[in-house]
């Protein structure tokens, strides 16, 4: 009896216990861990349906498990740092627990590994796309002239022009574009709005914060860029219309502006045709200071 009430508590204790797997999403970090002797899968196909098999396995048993997004690179770097031999499996396990709280991650959930792997590394690219957008934003230092934190600024003039873009809205869920080019490099960052209906607006913390941030960047360095926004209703056609950013000027795009934005690819330019029951048309007025002249930095 005594055996049987231990054999429970353990089993109670596996279920209860949250744990964190480190995933290989594509074939070319597969192979990079190929190299270590103690990694012992030979091909990308079988070791993600073995961890598939895995995450329901435990999910069957009631556990909670967090995937993080592996990156062999990485790894070796964090061996180092730790004078830790890469080719131990104790090795990749505490790496994994780092992951765990400093890398990219998504709870599983019973979903499809082709489902789960595109979402982790879009949540990669949006924890990477914030980071460096951050960073130049806090090295962009004080304005010559009033002495005030320049990115800080941005930032703020980021976030109010959000809420009034959301506010003055129609109904319905909103896909909002913005990209920004004259950074070393062109960013570009993605939120969704949906609606509650009930007057409220449902968003993602960590995806408005990434897009307020490259927004800010694109107002704090006065890069050319923009922000498109595609509204869905039900009951109604979709309407698409954005602004420009063009040095310290946020401004409302022409209905023909918006359809070559909106029907353009952003990356090879090559023409999109456009989609029906799709109005393309300008904005409405925000109605509020951040668009008007005055001082910027």
């Amino acid at each position: 009896m005594a055996h049987t009430d231990q054999q429970t508590v353990r089993h109670v204790l596996r279920r209860e216990m949250a744990g964190t797997i480190g995933l290989l999403t594509d074939e070319h970090d597969f192979r990079a861990m190929r190299r270590y002797r103690t990694f012992t899968f030979d091909d990308h196909t079988a070791y993600l349906r073995e961890m598939e098999d895995f995450l329901r396995s435990r999910a069957a048993q009631g556990g909670h498990t967090t995937v993080a997004l592996f990156d062999p690179q990485e790894y070796a770097d964090f061996c180092a740092d730790k004078d830790l031999d890469p080719d131990l499996p104790a090795s990749r396990t505490r790496f994994t627990a780092e992951l765990a709280g400093t890398g990219t991650t998504l709870p599983y959930e019973g979903q499809p590994l082709d489902e789960l792997v595109p979402a982790l590394v879009d949540e990669a690219v949006r924890q990477a796309t914030w980071e460096y957008a951050a960073t130049l934003l806090a090295r962009l230092g004080t304005c010559a002239t009033c002495g005030e934190d320049i990115g800080r600024a941005a930032f703020a003039r980021a976030s109010r022009l959000l809420a009034r873009i959301l506010d003055t809205a129609p109904p319905g869920n909103r896909h909002l574009v913005v990209s920004v080019s004259g950074t070393p490099e062109t960013l570009i960052s993605v939120l969704h709005a949906d609606d509650e209906g009930n007057g409220s607006t449902r968003l993602d913390e960590a995806e408005a914060l990434e897009f307020t941030t490259v927004l800010a960047l694109g107002l704090g360095t006065h890069s050319p860029g923009g922000l498109v926004m595609r509204t869905s209703n039900p009951d109604q056609r979709d309407r698409v219309y954005g602004w420009r950013l063009r040095g310290q000027a946020f401004q409302p795009l022409s209905a023909g502006e918006v359809f070559d934005a909106y029907c353009n690819d952003i990356e090879t330019g090559e023409l999109i045709s456009p989609e029906s029951d799709v109005d393309y048309c300008e904005p409405p007025d925000l109605g509020e200071e951040d668009t008007a002249p005055g001082h910027r930095h």
